[in-house]
């Protein structure tokens, strides 16, 4: 039952918000953009895409500390990236679960999920932080506000870096809070702060810190010169091209955190929606390059994900089980 609905608000929450992205174009203006898009560059795309699924998991590989193989652990990866289309990014949890098939303890795949989350959400707002700076009719009231956020988010970032090297300190300063706050202590506060300074040891190593930076820095390229080169495919000139892939690259890794939806339809569209007619595109020409975007991504996924599927040996039956046996062992915990 609670599967049901969350699939049925997942189908309403896409069709709601796929209406307010496409309200003022008519669909069939967007298919015919994309029908005249030029297959090289398309296919260029997908090749970016793909080598920006396997430099993530060589990123993963080292949060982990190095404990999997490379080839495995960008297999483990994709299958995850292929299951986070489903509502409440199912792929997380079993890209932890298989983690364990090669010998890395559950927990420590986990807390390395949330250390790339939070590395990648750092970069995001700093690019993001950098793109709204640019746009030529930005607002003083916008610049100012987000680069205030950019600063803090990169002050919880190092703070948290600072307790995983000094956890004793850490936790006094988590006492001093629940002190201070008493609500918090309804919370498990404790046991999460562990898990994500657990997460950010390798970081304390300059070899693992070093891997990290290259590797975040060398797949968030890629993902630029994918949609660059969605770009080149729709023939889109007159705008700052490459202003045009960082905003809408951030703007879609933000929409993607929205967790009830079937694959981030709708989110996606809008966000590029949103960072096109910020550079000066037409509404039809940010919702084609947001269409053509998704759905290459997609695409790659998928792809990759059944490739991964088989290398592992595994069906996506099985890997749906092993979710669900561990839903419910959390549940009965």
């Amino acid at each position: 039952m609670r599967r049901a609905l969350i699939i049925i608000a997942s189908v309403v929450v896409s069709a709601l918000l796929l209406w307010l992205a496409l309200r003022n174009v008519p669909l069939q203006d967007i298919g015919a953009s994309i029908s005249k898009a030029n297959p090289a560059w398309l296919l260029f795309g997908f090749i970016w895409i793909s080598a920006g699924l396997w430099t993530r998991g060589e990123r993963w590989r080292g949060l982990m500390g190095f404990r999997s193989p490379a080839l495995k652990t960008s297999n483990i990866l994709n299958i995850g990236f292929m299951l986070n289309l489903l509502p409440l990014r199912a792929g997380e949890v079993v890209r932890s679960l298989l983690a364990t098939r090669v010998g890395v303890p559950f927990m420590t795949a986990a807390t390395s999920v949330v250390v790339e989350r939070m590395i990648d959400t750092l970069l995001v707002v700093l690019a993001l932080v950098w793109a709204i700076s640019r746009l030529p009719n930005a607002a003083p009231e916008i610049v100012g506000p987000t680069t205030t956020f950019g600063v803090l988010v990169v002050m919880v970032f190092l703070v948290l870096i600072f307790f995983a090297r000094f956890p004793k300190i850490g936790h006094q300063a988590l006492s001093f809070a629940v002190r201070v706050f008493p609500f918090l202590k309804r919370l498990p506060l404790e046991r999460q702060f562990d898990h994500v300074l657990d997460g950010l040891k390798p970081l304390m190593h300059l070899k693992n810190a070093v891997h990290a930076i290259v590797w975040t820095l060398i797949s968030w390229g890629i993902s630029v010169l994918t949609i660059w080169a969605l770009i080149q495919a729709l023939g889109i000139t007159g705008v700052d091209q490459f202003l045009l892939a960082i905003l809408g690259l951030c703007l879609a890794s933000f929409s993607i955190a929205v967790p009830v939806t079937l694959a981030a339809l709708g989110p996606f569209q809008i966000a590029l929606l949103v960072a096109g007619q910020s550079v000066g595109l037409s509404e039809a020409e940010s919702l084609s390059l947001g269409f053509l975007f998704h759905g290459i991504n997609i695409l790659g996924y998928i792809v990759w994900g059944m490739v991964g599927l088989f290398a592992m040996g595994i069906s996506l039956g099985d890997v749906m089980s092993v979710n669900k046996d561990q839903k419910i062992g959390e549940e009965t915990a």
